[in-house]
């Protein structure tokens, strides 16, 4: 019997780095197939080059970047070679794309419905009256509520997970015999992501499409690819059947991202801190109000609604839920760096929240935060060593003392001395993080504040962080806060975790009882929507 092609063929493709990188090709000699009908995952962390083919399929490599070598075969013919108005015309038709964040690649100018149309518009496909109408299938087909009206909303007006739709929506258009799905849900919150990921599945069985999904996230994986294609610095270091890759992994690169992968231990008990409380929250809210006007009402969120818990020295509490759930809000009152509308923050037994600025400032250097993005909270114009020094040094710390500090705490979140001189946008983002918890670290707190630090770290350097911050914890003896999207994640460090849902906590216990007994519904639908939930990547690595 004649074999068939395969719907894509790489067949090695190399592509070459300018001089001054730190590796001469962003990919060498990859060679993979994927066939109609399957789905295809790329894994590996940031710089792995798992991104590339695929903008080498869709002919999206910056001008500097081109082919060296080899061959990208699509239904039989070579995308290399084809001129920019042969791909064009592929583009849509025969492949599309969905990217990781729709904000960025929507134009804010236009509707959604426009955007839509324009896909067809610009393949020569139907009249006005036949385009119009095969916006409303196709927002209707992605699940999208009422389309006749969200049609003519502009981009910032939805949500993540909407926005997302729109583009598989635009991706589906003119019907393409393949789907490249670039790190599609990495922003997305645990059931808004199992939603996407089950629409992308519906739809590659009802179209028989092959599928190029492109993620750094094993539990994904799990969850939904045929194949897998491993790879790192460039190379593919594995490849297999997914069964084969996540359960009986044989490259040490492979094996290592598994063992990164969060999966907490659900029958661990651990003890309980001793001691006073350090922290005590009752009652806490805060009310955000806005719009109104002459006939309308003013919209009221209650992004902290009546909430109450306690934290000990040395212990962990992670505060779980979704965008909105109002869990960042919560740790930005605690800090006072937003006004509460009622009740206590005790802080050994102090309540800060009648203070005013001036009289909290003395107590800040004891609340400190670590933020989501290290990037965006370090200033680029200031080395590393200045960054670590100010707060110390404002708050009457001499300089010489401050400086030999700051060293210490390079050494300690394990960088190398170096870095005192070196600046922020000269360090990865993992390095970041640990500067930003040094800084955290300089001016000898009792109490941190980690708002989603490690949610945009691979997995790899996510347990990285987590393991420092755990060890800094137990040496320091510090109580922290921890706050994430990711019930694994917090399950894995936490001691214990509250679930928060509208501003409230609807559910608070140990890891464990969270985790095999969850009483609240919301709760429960958090747990399963959680990617790769019945497969154990600790099995995998044993």
């Amino acid at each position: 019997m004649k074999p068939t092609t395969p719907l894509l063929k790489v067949d090695n493709l190399s592509i070459e780095l300018p001089a001054g990188f730190d590796r001469k090709y962003a990919v060498e000699n990859l060679s993979y197939t994927l066939e109609a009908g399957e789905i295809l995952c790329v894994v590996g962390e940031s710089g792995s080059g798992k991104s590339m083919t695929a903008n080498a399929i869709m002919g999206l490599l910056p001008s500097y970047l081109k082919p060296s070598s080899g061959r990208v075969l699509l239904q039989g013919r070579d995308l290399l070679v084809m001129s920019e108005a042969e791909l064009a015309r592929e583009r849509g038709r025969t492949v599309s794309m969905i990217f990781q964040e729709p904000l960025s690649a929507l134009n804010p100018l236009m509707t959604v419905g426009e955007q839509i149309a324009e896909v067809m518009l610009v393949h020569g496909e139907g009249d006005a009256r036949s385009r119009d109408e095969r916006v409303l299938e196709l927002l209707d087909y992605v699940g999208l509520p009422d389309p006749a009206s969200l049609r003519h909303s502009y981009p910032f007006r939805l949500s993540g997970g909407q926005r997302q739709r729109v583009m598989i929506a635009m991706a589906l258009a003119l019907e393409p015999a393949m789907l490249i799905a670039d790190e599609p849900t990495t922003a997305l919150d645990v059931t808004t992501q199992a939603q996407i990921l089950e629409l992308i599945r519906r739809i590659q069985r009802a179209k028989g499409m092959g599928v190029l999904f492109i993620t750094h996230d094993f539990g994904v994986v799990a969850d939904i690819a045929d194949k897998v294609v491993v790879m790192e610095k460039g190379l593919i270091v594995e490849q297999g059947t997914a069964d084969d890759v996540l359960n009986r992994p044989q490259h040490p690169y492979t094996r290592r991202l598994i063992a990164a992968v969060p999966h907490p231990d659900e029958s661990a008990t651990r003890a309980e801190a001793a001691g006073e409380p350090l922290l005590e929250v009752r009652n806490l809210q805060k009310t955000y109000r806005s719009g109104g006007g002459l006939f309308t009402r003013p919209r009221i969120v209650k992004a902290v609604d009546d909430v109450s818990f306690t934290l000990r020295r040395g212990e962990t509490l992670g505060v779980v839920g979704e965008s909105g759930s109002g869990k960042s809000t919560l740790g930005r009152c605690i800090l006072k760096l937003t006004d509460v509308d009622g009740g206590q923050i005790r802080y050994r037994g102090k309540d800060l929240v009648p203070l005013s600025q001036a009289a909290f400032r003395p107590m800040r250097r004891h609340l400190q935060m670590v933020f989501q993005d290290p990037f965006a909270s370090l200033n680029p114009r200031h080395t590393i060593g200045r960054i670590l020094t100010d707060g110390p040094v404002a708050n009457g710390v001499p300089m010489d003392e401050a400086q030999k500090k700051a060293r210490d705490l390079l050494a300690l979140v394990g960088l190398d001395p170096s870095a005192y001189d070196r600046y922020p946008h000269e360090f990865s983002g993992g390095q970041r993080q640990r500067v930003g918890i040094a800084r955290a670290l300089a001016l000898d707190p009792e109490l941190l504040v980690a708002d989603e630090s490690v949610s945009a770290l691979d997995v790899s350097v996510q347990a990285q962080v987590l393991d420092l911050m755990q060890d800094l914890q137990k040496k320091l003896d510090i109580a922290v806060i921890f706050i994430t999207h990711d019930l694994r994640v917090a399950a894995e460090v936490c001691d214990k975790i509250a679930v928060m849902y509208r501003g409230a906590i609807v559910e608070a216990g140990p890891p464990a009882e969270v985790f095999n007994a969850p009483r609240h519904a919301y709760t429960q639908k958090l747990i399963a929507a959680i990617p790769g939930r019945h497969w154990n990547p600790r099995a995998a690595v044993a």
